[in-house]
């Protein structure tokens, strides 16, 4: 089984790629205990089952890559600047991606969320609890936008809910059409819909 510690990570981040590059619904623990090299009795050990799996791997990654977001989005960061490169981020990572495996893969909670929509509560509520979080992400930015005199959005919320929106559509549609230019323009959509003042100071 290896060393106890590793062997649990390699099968979180073995099921993250395999569900995410594939589907929830086709990845086997077989699939997934093989890409571990972990045997499949061990997996019972850390797992119940592939969906015990999924969502501690979900917890996991979200762990692991929210001080990076505390960080892009810090009151410290210019609000235009945070929006902007977390787009720009999310571009370069997705065409390193398409890169390695032939095909844009978008966005891993847009992607296992509508497949277990139907099938898997537990599965379900988590992913909407760290949308929800991106979604916060983005209200922060939009409110303090608004407050720099950068866009006229009084109702951040809302206007966070359907920029986010946006950003759902543009990566699951660049996964269906393995076109990774279509995230590479969210910034421009991005400032259309929150609509700036000024070309000037969009552009600031």
């Amino acid at each position: 089984m290896g060393r106890v510690s590793d062997a649990k990570e390699r099968l979180m981040t073995a099921a993250t790629e395999l569900i995410w590059s594939s589907s929830y619904g086709s990845v086997t623990i077989d699939a997934i205990c093989e890409n571990a090299s972990v045997k499949k009795g061990s997996f019972y050990y850390f797992f119940d089952s592939k969906s015990d799996l999924a969502l501690a791997a979900l917890l996991s990654e979200w762990e692991k890559k929210r001080p990076a977001m505390d960080a892009l989005f810090s009151v410290t960061v210019p609000p235009w600047d945070r929006l902007q490169r977390f787009f720009e981020g999310v571009y370069l990572h997705q065409a390193e991606l398409q890169q390695r495996f032939g095909r844009v893969l978008g966005c891993p909670l847009f992607t296992l969320g509508s497949e277990v929509c139907t099938q898997d509560a537990r599965l379900l509520q988590t992913i909407d609890h760290i949308l929800m979080q991106y979604v916060k992400y983005f209200e922060s930015a939009i409110r303090d936008c608004h407050s720099h005199g950068l866009v006229r959005c009084p109702n951040a919320t809302s206007k966070a809910k359907l920029l986010f929106a946006y950003f759902q559509g543009i990566m699951t549609q660049a996964r269906i059409q393995n076109c990774v230019e279509l995230i590479k323009a969210l910034p421009d959509g991005a400032r259309d819909l929150l609509g700036f003042v000024t070309e000037e100071v969009a552009a600031a």
